[in-house]
């Protein structure tokens, strides 16, 4: 028996992920930044450090509230080259255009994918915050380790965020592939760990209308991919961002860092 639950390979094929296309990587960066330059808005994922009233008090109202299956967890922006800033951990992915000129920052057109969260607090976080952003006015970056992104908003209350560098900070460009993932792992040879479970993977290639070209041949993944966790029995295809690892690296590692950007296509299989 087949459950299958499909994103759209239209969608995947896109440049920017906005609404409708949310992006499933939560993304675990395990090297520092090489790069000299100063942190900016597009160089780092920014995460809720802290929030104030206009009275310079904490405000608690913006903490993204625990369920069953998520702990408590802080706010997300990215913002991305061609001025588009989204808004990540909340239930649904909210982004809208942004712009900037000095500390002047304004931020529109802000809409929402439309996927219940079965969380009426969460919900109604997602609202509060599409209207709070709404209102940002001035910005500023202090670099430091990490670097602090802060936002005013007209009311005179402020965020302040935490940056972590992104992929392509620290990595450099990456190549857009796609990736089945069989719903099973298998045994493989490791030369470093004993009875070694592996992932079967094979990489399918699209045209630019989303039809399928050519499907690879199955083989073992002896490699991780940051932001996807396996779940046996559940058939994948994924986008991934693959990045070459800068030297010198690890001389156990691949050449290649696989960071999860999508899931394209899920299926359990029964």
């Amino acid at each position: 028996m087949l459950n299958l639950k499909s994103l759209g390979v239209a969608c995947a094929l896109s440049t920017t992920a906005l609404v409708g296309c949310s992006s499933s990587a939560d993304l675990k960066n395990t090297m520092s930044p090489t790069h000299a330059k100063a942190p900016t808005l597009q160089s780092h994922h920014w995460q809720l450090q802290q929030a104030l009233t206009a009275q310079g008090t904490a405000d608690k109202q913006w903490q993204v509230p625990a369920s069953a299956n998520s702990p408590t967890r802080a706010i997300g922006l990215r913002f991305s080259p061609d001025h588009i800033v989204s808004v990540d951990r909340l239930c649904n992915l909210i982004s809208g255009g942004y712009r900037t000129q000095g500390d002047q920052m304004q931020i529109e057109r802000l809409a929402s994918t439309m996927m219940a969260c079965g969380n009426t607090d969460l919900m109604q976080l997602e609202k509060n915050v599409a209207q709070q952003l709404s209102n940002v006015s001035t910005w500023k970056i202090t670099d430091g380790a990490p670097p602090i992104l802060e936002l005013n908003f007209k009311s005179g209350a402020k965020w302040q965020f935490k940056g972590q560098p992104t992929s392509e900070t620290l990595y450099g460009q990456s190549e857009r592939i796609f990736l089945e993932v069989a719903p099973q792992k298998v045994a493989c040879n490791h030369p470093l760990i004993p009875n070694a479970q592996c992932l079967q993977v094979r990489e399918l290639k699209y045209n630019e209308q989303g039809l399928k070209q050519s499907t690879g041949t199955w083989e073992n993944f002896y490699g991780t991919i940051e932001g996807y966790t396996h779940q046996a029995g559940v058939r994948n295809v994924l986008r991934i961002k693959r990045f070459t690892r800068p030297e010198p690296a690890p001389a156990d590692a691949s050449k290649y860092v696989y960071i999860l950007d999508m899931t394209v296509e899920s299926e359990t299989v029964r």
